[in-house]
């Protein structure tokens, strides 16, 4: 972790205050609800948090380790003086806070994230078993009967799946999406009933050690009409394509494009309206993004998903993602779920 704080204190020219927790994490170790660190120029970082979590406060190394009350920044702002601080992560009402107390802020933006975005070994090691653990699971349930169970039925014996493969939890709720709802790229599952001949889409992930898998199939409940299989088609060959083109240097809007350019030309061009990729770590959405709109540049080390879409409102809908990890000639495909359309009972 000290390698961390020197990394951030190598980009300042003044005290950074972290309020972001994930970035708390990650520089420090300590997983909170309640904590700050600052980080000055020269290396030097103290950490703040509540009785609730000092004693796991205490194991951070190469920090100084302060305890304060619950309004932790009001607690702390009057030996602050001037900071940077996260602009994307300090709601108004804690910037008034320190405001009130005399304190001189700095808005920065992505200090810590443009860190965390190229993963070490340790943090590719635990995202492996994270998405390990969740191919497990969603083999295990392929191995179940689908058809004539609610989406809601399905996502909970899923999440206990997961667990029984060795999630520590689950990264956000599974998405199980049967017919037109899989026309809905972020559908709640509910109550319909998963009909015969139709293509489901399901979107999982889970933690392990902190660290954040994500996938997506889209899976048949049997002999589906050829307007299905054609937009399966058209988005794996668009996913395929993206993962064997991503290579370092790359920009998210020319990995984007890949996917993009394929699914166009085949006419579905408006019925993918969501970017191609972003990050994952400790968070299952970070840098870099992969879209039209990002401002990211891929490097080696960094991890993203991989996942266009095909959405026909009030039809189907089809998402093929994979995880994938940059490298320095291409990417490796951390995923191992088959993306050939799998047919089930």
């Amino acid at each position: 972790m000290r390698s961390r704080i020197e990394a951030v204190a190598h980009h300042l020219d003044a005290p950074l205050l972290v309020t972001n927790l994930t970035n708390v994490q990650y520089l420090t170790g300590l997983e909170s609800s309640n904590a700050a660190i600052v980080v000055k120029p020269d290396g030097d970082a103290t950490l703040w948090t509540d009785f609730r979590y000092i004693e796991e406060a205490r194991k951070a190394q190469g920090v100084t380790v302060e305890m304060v009350n619950r309004n932790l920044l009001k607690d702390i702002a009057a030996g602050l003086g001037a900071v940077q601080f996260e602009a994307d992560a300090l709601p108004y009402a804690q910037w008034q806070v320190l405001d009130g107390e005399g304190v001189k802020l700095t808005p920065t933006r992505g200090i810590v994230e443009e860190l965390r975005a190229v993963k070490d070994d340790g943090e590719l090691d635990k995202i492996r078993h994270a998405v390990r653990a969740a191919d497990h699971a969603f083999e295990a349930l392929t191995a179940q009967a689908w058809v004539g169970r609610t989406e809601r039925e399905i996502a909970w014996r899923f999440q206990e799946l997961m667990h029984a493969h060795g999630a520590d939890t689950i990264s956000f709720e599974p998405i199980v999406a049967a017919g037109p709802n899989g026309a809905k790229p972020h559908a709640n599952p509910s109550d319909r009933i998963v009909e015969a001949d139709t293509l489901v889409v399901v979107d999982w992930g889970v933690k392990v050690d902190g660290y954040c898998s994500d996938c997506t199939r889209t899976v048949a409940t049997g002999k589906i009409p050829n307007r299905m299989r054609e937009i399966y088609d058209v988005c794996l060959a668009a996913q395929t394509a993206a993962v064997a083109g991503i290579r370092p240097t790359m920009t998210g809007v020319e990995a984007d494009q890949i996917a993009r350019s394929i699914i166009e030309e085949a006419g579905y061009g408006a019925e993918f309206g969501h970017g191609l990729g972003h990050g994952i770590g400790l968070d299952v959405h970070e840098v870099p993004r992969l879209s039209t709109e990002s401002p990211d540049t891929l490097q080696t080390g960094n991890v993203v998903t991989v996942e266009p879409g095909i959405y026909v409102e009030g039809y189907a809908g089809v998402r093929i993602e994979d995880l994938v990890i940059v490298t320095d000639d291409g990417v490796e495909i951390v995923s191992s779920f088959p993306k050939t359309l799998v047919e089930l009972s």
